[in-house]
Parts: structure tokens; sequence; C-alpha cells
């Protein structure tokens, strides 16, 4: 492909796409648009879900002798349970297409949706259906509809890596109308591109300031070049600042009969990029995320108070041993209490086993180390499997902390943290945690230089801006995995 630039007055140029010698073959792209990527994955988990009913049905049927014999039950089943996963999964934006890329977080998505929705459809289809051969089947169906979904999402992730890294989406002929130099327009280009979007024309706005008459041209021009061609969409990239001047352009371009896209550039883009919220009657943007609403709190709380019930009756005998093991081998008590920084700014008592042969809790703390000589012959042991933070549990019981969130530091740390980190302390927004997302990323012991404090804020805060239910789920399922991997513990 070559282009021929045509140069006009006022600045703007439009570039057109002509044919020199042998082309890139047409037959080469799928008859897909990335746009019906998150549609036709959709599909794809209705189709599995059915698909995977009959089977369970017709194998449970032959196992048992039985013709095969009415579905209606399966597909019923399979239906509300198909319906029940795509809304779910739909709601928390897992078909987009950058979603569908990261593996790891579908299948767990997947496995945790599944599971609960299974658990809830059988039970009422259970209690208000008389059991039939699809109930009967309901464990080979839950087995095989969960193997079936992680085979279809690995799939849908190699199809859809190979369709962008290959350029395989069907075409979706564009205008780009553009304040950028060429120059700067190259990322923009290989994105467009990448996900098969075809720049039929290049239109470049002159200046900020152009007026009625030099608008008024342009558009012409425009609408010209667009009635001239076969066209998809139009695609408008140029800094917010000059709203006023591209309101009016893009008012005069409505009698095009294709959708107007814009693409933010600059400093005010970075506006866009956060989420907006209604404020009585006008647009807001939330520059950053407030405290969780009282059904979230509710639910977290609940998880935290069952969760922290489940685990002392299980570790019962487990922390009596430790107790015990600790009082035999050391003087001192079986607990250290500490101060620290919680919700708000409000200071508690923290509980974890004794470790050490000191109770620091002063405005001078030395940080543990390997070497550490302070550390008894079973602290060893209890800080290396994180056992002394165990009791915690009962921090969790009388709400000054949570299953999930910010590590708490000892009041000495907290100052010098806060002075290395300038946003240190927007960690405070939320519950301390017995765990967190910086934890399963192996931020754990000592924090000797800045960076390493810096990097578990990092973490900290994006858990803070970014909770749900499911990532606090998905934090306690790795933290075992995370202990047994004993990074950076000591």
């Amino acid at each position: 492909m070559n282009f021929v630039n045509r140069h006009f007055p006022d600045g703007e140029v439009v570039t057109d796409r002509v044919s020199a010698g042998p082309a890139v073959s047409r037959q080469h792209k799928w008859p897909l648009r990335y746009d019906s990527v998150e549609y036709v994955a959709l599909c794809a988990d209705v189709a599995t879900i059915l698909i995977a009913s009959l089977v369970s049905t017709l194998l449970h049927q032959a196992q048992n002798g039985q013709a095969a014999g009415d579905l209606s039950d399966a597909l019923g089943l399979a239906l509300v349970s198909a319906a029940c996963l795509v809304c779910v999964l739909k709601t928390h934006g897992l078909y987009q297409p950058v979603e569908l890329l990261v593996l790891r977080n579908q299948i767990r998505a997947v496995c945790m949706a599944w599971t609960l929705l299974l658990l809830f459809i059988w039970a009422v289809y259970g209690f208000a259906i008389r059991p039939g051969s699809s109930e009967q089947a309901g464990p080979l169906f839950a087995v095989l509809g969960l193997g079936l979904l992680m085979a279809e999402r690995w799939g849908v992730k190699a199809l859809l890596g190979r369709g962008l890294s290959g350029r395989k989406f069907a075409d979706t002929n564009i205008v780009l109308i553009s304040d950028q130099p060429l120059s700067k327009d190259a990322g923009l280009s290989e994105t467009l591109a990448m996900h098969g979007y075809c720049v039929k024309g290049r239109f470049s706005l002159p200046p900020i300031g152009f007026g009625p008459a030099c608008r008024r041209r342009l558009t012409a021009r425009v609408i010209d070049y667009i009635r001239s061609c076969q066209l998809d969409q139009v695609v408008v990239e140029a800094d917010p600042e000059r709203w006023l001047e591209l309101r009016a352009f893009v008012a005069d371009l409505r009698v095009l009969p294709f959708p107007i896209m814009f693409v933010p550039v600059g400093t005010t883009s970075e506006l866009l990029r956060h989420p907006t919220r209604s404020l009585g009657s006008a647009v807001c943007v939330e520059l950053q995320r407030g405290p969780l609403t009282p059904l979230e709190c509710a639910t977290k709380r609940t998880i935290d108070l069952v969760g922290a019930v489940l685990a002392l009756a299980m570790l019962a005998p487990l922390l009596a041993l430790a107790a015990v093991a600790i009082k035999l081998d050391s003087r001192g008590p079986v607990f250290f209490r500490q101060k620290r920084c919680g919700f708000n700014g409000r200071i508690f008592l923290i509980r974890k086993f004794r470790t050490m042969h000191v109770l620091e809790d002063g405005p001078v703390i030395l940080q543990a180390n390997r070497a550490d000589r302070r550390v008894t012959r079973v602290g060893k042991w209890l800080r290396r499997t994180s056992f002394d933070e165990l009791p915690q549990l009962l921090n969790v019981l009388d709400g000054s902390m949570s299953l999930v969130g910010p590590r708490p530091h000892a009041l000495a740390h907290d100052g010098e943290f806060d002075r290395l980190v300038r946003s240190y302390a927007l960690r405070r927004r939320v519950r301390p945690g017995l765990t967190g997302w910086a934890q399963v990323h192996g931020c754990r012991g000592p924090t000797p230089t800045a960076v390493t404090v810096e990097t578990r804020v990092q973490y900290d805060l994006w858990y803070i801006d970014n909770w749900s239910l499911r990532l606090d789920l998905g934090i306690l399922l790795r933290t075992p995995v995370e202990v047994l991997r004993g990074r950076n513990a000591c």
C-alpha cells in the first residue's frame, strides 16, 4: 500500500490509501470485528454450558442403561445456569477483550462464579422441581461444565492473542481527524491497525483558534471525502482543552450517518481515565474512591467474622501448642501487644505471638532481620511460617482489623515511612488486614529502603482503589501458597 497526501489551505491534509502492486489479500482476515469479541465470548459461554448439560445427562442415562429420554429439564437447568453466569461475568466486565487476555483472572473468576451459582441454582431448582435425570447428573454437569469453560477460556485467549498479533480482525474503516503531528500519531495508528481499524483518510485540524470560516471549509471537505468512500466510523483525536471549537466542529459533522468517536490527548485526558459518577444532575469525575458502601462494608464485615471464627475453631489446637512452646522456650508473656495505626488514623493494640526476648513499643524500634539475636528459637519458626500473626484473628473479631487489607506497621515506623512516601497515609482509608495484596506479591518482612516501602504502598493503594469481594477471596486463597513459598519472610 502507498499513501498519497493532498494538502489544502488552513492546515488540513487528507491521506488516501491507494494500491500499488499486489496488496495483502483480504481472505486472511477473519470475518469478525474486534468490537464483536465480547459478544462472541458471551455466546461461547452459553453454548459451552448447554453442551456440558446435554452431554452429562446423556452420559448419565447411558451409564444407568436408560434410553435417551426427554432433555427439556437438562436444557432448562443449563439455560438458567448460563444466564446467571453470563450476568455475573458481564457485570464485572470480564467479557471485555483486555480482560479475556488475562487467563489467570478469567479462570479464577469462572471457578468462583460457577461454584457459587450452581450451589444456589440447584438449591432453588431442586426445592421447586421434582428431581429428574438432569438433577441426578448434576455432579457430572458441574465438573464437565467447569472443565469446558476453562478450556474455552484458554482457546479464546489464544485466538484473541493471535488475532491481535497477526492483525486478523475484519477491517473497520475510519477517518482520523487529529490535531497531533504525524510523528506523534504513530502509536495510535499502530494500535488502530492491530485492532482491525483501517485509516482510510486523515485530516489535520488547524491550530487552536481557527474561526467559523475555516471550520466550515474543513467540514465541507471532510463530508465530501467521507461520502465518496465506504466508512464505518469517524475518529477525532485532539486535546480536550480546545473543546469549544471541537464541539462546534462535531456538530457540523452530525449530518453524517456514522458514529463519531473522540480520543483525548494531553494532560486533561488523564481525568477521563477515572470513573464518572452522578452528583445530582451533574456528572463528576471520581478522583479518589471513597469508603465502601454500607452494603459492601456489611459484606466484608460478615466475611471477616465468619472467617475469623472458623479459623480460630480449626486452628485452636495448634494455637494452644504454639502458646505452650513459647512459654517453655523463653521467659515472658505468650502474646506481644504493640500500638499500630488503623482505619482513619485510630490507634489500636495488635496481638501477635511473642517471637523475641524483648517487647519493644516505643519511639525507636529496630526492624527484625534474618540473623536477629532478639528472636527466640521458637520465634524463628513462627515468623518463618507467619504463624505468629494468627492471634490477629482476635483483632479481626473486635473490628480493629480485617482479614484482607494493608498490613499495619509500628507507630515508630509509620512516622518514618510517612516521610519517605508521600501517599503512605492513604493506606488508612480502610481497615488494616491480616494479609493483603502486597503480601501475596512477596512484599513481606523488613522494609530497609524507600523503594521497598513505596512498592508496598503502591500495592496497597491499588487494592483500595480496586476493592471487590472477588479480590478479597482471591487474596485469601493465595495467602497460604505465598506462606509456603516463604518469600522475604524472617
